[in-house]
């Protein structure tokens, strides 16, 4: 099965643009790579599914309206952002990171691949003055230091399935880093969605603002 069609088999409706932007994302960031380090070495062989499909994890587990408000906090080269933002083309997208080379790499790739739904900024998550419905992110931090770098930039109106808060990936034993946490919290196991041992302990976490 080839890369877009390990995308196809879980999210069958793409669009020939769709298809055309996913199938572009590997050699473009295989070209990034080379100059400035963004995705782990050791995960380029497998990139489909350890950042694409990883990232997509998130749309297994709810899907966004029309004109939903999404920041992605810690963005990094651009996951879950961009894989996203590709899915979800009616939907606006906020990237943002601290390290400008990873957002100039964000910038050039959502510019190559003419996604007109996706802002980037170097930029602290503390710092941004904005609202959205939803926060996503990957693994960037321990969620008691997230839900602080989250606070007051949830809109209060929601217009989704899920009301509004944060879709967060991230693996292993969550019970501890969870506990001190009052909100609602759900949890998705991805390995529910997906084969391969890649996924069998890694989560969607849903905590409810």
């Amino acid at each position: 099965m080839n890369e877009i069609d390990l995308i196809l088999s879980h999210f069958p409706n793409l669009t020939e643009d769709q298809k055309e932007q996913f199938g572009r994302l590997k050699e473009l960031y295989m070209d990034w790579n080379s100059q400035i380090n963004v995705i782990s070495r050791k995960d380029t062989e497998n990139f489909y599914e350890r950042h694409v499909m990883h990232s997509l994890a998130i749309a297994k587990v709810t899907t966004f309206k029309e004109g939903t408000k999404l920041m992605d906090i810690g963005t990094g080269g651009g996951f879950p952002g961009i894989p996203l933002a590709i899915l979800f083309p009616d939907c606006k997208f906020l990237l943002v990171d601290s390290i400008g080379k990873k957002i100039k790499v964000v910038k050039e790739i959502t510019k190559t691949l003419n996604l007109k739904n996706v802002r980037a900024t170097h930029e602290r998550a503390e710092n941004i003055n904005e609202q959205f419905d939803f926060i996503v992110s990957r693994a960037v931090t321990a969620m008691p230091a997230f839900l602080s770098w989250t606070k007051g930039k949830f809109l209060k109106e929601n217009k989704n399935e899920f009301k509004n808060g944060i879709l967060y990936l991230k693996g292993g034993d969550l019970s501890k880093e969870m506990s001190p946490i009052k909100k609602a919290i759900q949890y998705f196991d991805i390995k529910d969605f997906y084969d391969g041992e890649f996924f069998d302990t890694k989560k969607v976490v849903y905590v409810r603002n």
